[in-house]
């Protein structure tokens, strides 16, 4: 199983998720790609298992992962500053991983009834997740 997670800008999201997802997950592979080296390294550091840098690793990420975690921008172009291209946010859109994507109200997007607190954000995640793994686990 192999849960990939993308961020941009300074990682931050990116290396909170990483850090829950090990210390929750410590059986599953965490592939960690940002779009920049400053969020590719803070994802390293927290224990992403491999990591990678850059839009075309997004776009092969995209294609092997089971599960996709990152903030709400990396499926929309132009988003994080521009940090995520329309081919990057359509590899994401487009795949066949079940994405988690954690609304940040960020990048001119609001998505309503969600409020502030990250760290509840990033529990609730955790939580489906889990139920993910336990669904794409059991035999079929």
């Amino acid at each position: 199983m192999t849960i990939l997670v993308i961020d941009g800008q300074g990682g931050k999201l990116g290396k909170s998720l990483i850090e829950s997802l090990k210390k929750t997950f410590p059986q599953v592979e965490i592939m960690a790609v940002g779009t920049n080296s400053t969020a590719s390294e803070a994802m390293r550091r927290a224990g992403a298992d491999h990591t990678a840098t850059g839009e075309n690793p997004v776009l092969v990420a995209c294609r092997r992962a089971q599960i996709i975690v990152g903030p709400i921008g990396i499926a929309i172009a132009d988003a994080l500053m521009g940090e995520i291209s329309p081919a990057m946010a359509n590899a994401v859109a487009s795949s066949d991983a079940y994405r988690v994507l954690i609304p940040m109200n960020l990048c001119s997007t609001y998505v309503a009834g969600v409020k502030q607190r990250s760290s509840d954000i990033i529990d609730d995640a955790m939580a489906h997740i889990r139920r993910l793994l336990e669904q794409l686990e059991r035999p079929q």
